[in-house]
């Protein structure tokens, strides 16, 4: 093909993708992980691979083809001489069709079906360029997900999370397609980089394969516009890693041109909970200092499943005659507090608005119908609206009671953004007697902290001014990031974070009057 013939198959392919894109509604292509790689990215990617593979004769695969992307981006990059064969995997029976029209003739074989079901072809492939469906785990059925797993576990001999997204199992799967030596760039989600299921991705890179570049886009560099997700290139060979290897990270930018990057050694990698502390870091310290999850119990704020529904102003607990035992204060979201201290009102609620009360009640339902007529016919509108079929409800003995989250004095935001230097989380000291759901952490002081708390209660504002002190940093090493600048903390990662700042802050009051270290 040249150059004019090339560009214009590339205009009648932008112009297919639009088309196709718009067959479908955003919620579904979100269910199918449909997001189309950006032109000048697939052009990116391909440059950088061209690189890589020196002289040698490509024999190219795109599991996820798409409409053809990165095929085009190949076919502008490496000399026509040196693609020696091409094929691409496509489910989506729509897409399939238009591709095999779009490249017809041009050295491009598609077959349409599901990756993950096909069989390895014998001549295996050498170049493997590709943004796999970003499928969460949600939209993947108990069965798909036991297939998969029982599919990994045969080839590689991995177990693998189910909460893992459909492109982990491409990323794995893609390995019995690959001949020895041969390289793969993947396009995809950077969250297993720090989450709890990209573990086993994580091992992957760093035992069976060469991990030879990691680039991560500046979260606020959204790479797919109809996708809110931080984006990863990475890239590596099918060969043992060697002896003392180490793998290049990179952030912002592109992957040709990054802003900052360094080489990590491969035994930092693996014993690494987060890799996207690199490359601002190339060593991972172990100080053994005190952390947060040695002073506080920390959990998220209690998950409802049907907020509108369980969680009332106190007119509606009026209007529908709710006795005070079955209904608790409970914070509303962080908009709406203007202050980072909630005070308490005599009644224990706190001095907020709105007001708000959650439901929560243990009476089986025929009580409630003979003593609180009012009460159950509100009940009988959640039934009307399947609420007590909802998963989380339906899981509640009554389903109308409530998991138990009783008021914590220090609580934290759970997202945040973090634009034009504004902190992504904030603190809350909590002083009245209100419960929280679940866009909130709740920071329950525990152990030689929580005793002497209450020994010293007056020592509470020293504890919340030092949590305040905690630096954007601190929190960004721990937490998760997705596209846009939205971060996200999780439970388990904010315990990670030093709690020097809290002990120093009360340690020196109390030592006074035992005459010993309150923490060691």
């Amino acid at each position: 093909m040249g150059p004019i013939e090339l560009q214009e198959i590339e205009q009648r392919r932008l112009q297919q993708q639009t088309r196709l894109d718009s067959l479908r509604t955003a919620a579904e292509r979100n269910r199918w992980g449909q997001f189309a790689t950006p032109p000048e990215l697939a052009l990116s990617i391909a440059r950088y691979a061209r690189k890589l593979m020196c002289r040698a004769p490509v024999r190219f695969l795109d599991p996820a083809i798409g409409t053809g992307a990165f095929y085009s981006a190949l076919a502008q990059v490496f000399p026509p001489e040196k693609i020696k064969g091409a094929a691409g995997i496509e489910l989506d029976p729509l897409f399939a069709e238009t591709t095999k029209t779009l490249w017809a003739g041009r050295g491009l074989k598609v077959v349409q079906g599901d990756f993950t079901r096909q069989r390895p072809p014998e001549q295996r492939f050498n170049l493997v360029l590709t943004n796999p469906p970003y499928v969460r785990h949600h939209h993947l059925a108990a069965s798909e997900k036991d297939r998969l797993k029982a599919q990994l576990a045969l080839s590689l001999y991995l177990d693998i999370s189910g909460l893992a997204g459909l492109y982990c199992y491409f990323l794995l799967l893609c390995h019995d397609w690959m001949e020895d030596g041969g390289l793969a760039v993947w396009l995809i989600p950077s969250e297993f980089m720090d989450v709890n299921y990209g573990a086993t991705i994580r091992r992957y890179l760093t035992e069976r394969v060469t991990l030879q570049h990691i680039h991560r886009f500046c979260p606020e560099d959204v790479q797919f516009t109809d996708a809110l997700v931080s984006s990863a290139i990475v890239v590596f060979r099918k060969s043992a890693p060697p002896p003392g290897h180490r793998a290049r990270f990179s952030f912002a930018g592109s992957i040709e041109d990054p802003h900052t990057e360094a080489l990590v050694p491969l035994d930092v990698l693996r014993d690494s909970r987060k890799w996207t502390h690199f490359p601002a870091r190339t060593t991972v310290e172990n100080t053994g200092e005190l952390i947060l999850g040695d002073v506080f119990a920390i959990k998220r704020g209690l998950a409802t499943g049907a907020n509108s529904f369980f969680i009332l102003t106190e007119p509606d607990t009026k209007k529908w005659q709710i006795p005070r035992a079955f209904v608790k204060p409970i914070l509303p979201g962080p908009k709406y507090l203007t202050e980072d201290i909630v005070e308490a009102l005599p009644s224990g609620s706190p001095n907020v608005s709105p007001q708000l009360y959650l439901v929560d009640c243990n009476e089986p339902e025929e009580q409630i119908k003979t003593t609180w007529p009012r009460f159950y016919e509100y009940l009988q509108q959640g039934r009307s609206r399947n609420i007590h079929a909802s998963y989380l409800a339906s899981r509640r003995a009554p389903w109308y009671s409530q998991e138990q989250r009783p008021a914590a004095p220090f609580l934290c935001t759970y997202m945040g953004r973090s634009r034009n230097g504004k902190h992504p989380f904030r603190f809350i000291w909590n002083r009245s007697q209100a419960t929280a759901h679940n866009v909130y952490l709740m920071l329950y002081p525990k152990g030689r902290l929580r005793a002497a708390l209450k020994k010293h209660p007056e020592l509470e504002v020293r504890v919340f001014e030092a949590l305040q002190r905690i630096t954007p940093a601190q929190f960004l090493s721990e937490g998760r990031v997705y596209g846009g600048g939205l971060h996200k903390v999780e439970p388990n990662e904010l315990a990670q974070i030093p709690a020097r700042l809290v002990l120093d802050a009360i340690e020196t009051h109390v030592r006074i009057e035992q005459q010993v270290p309150l923490f060691t």
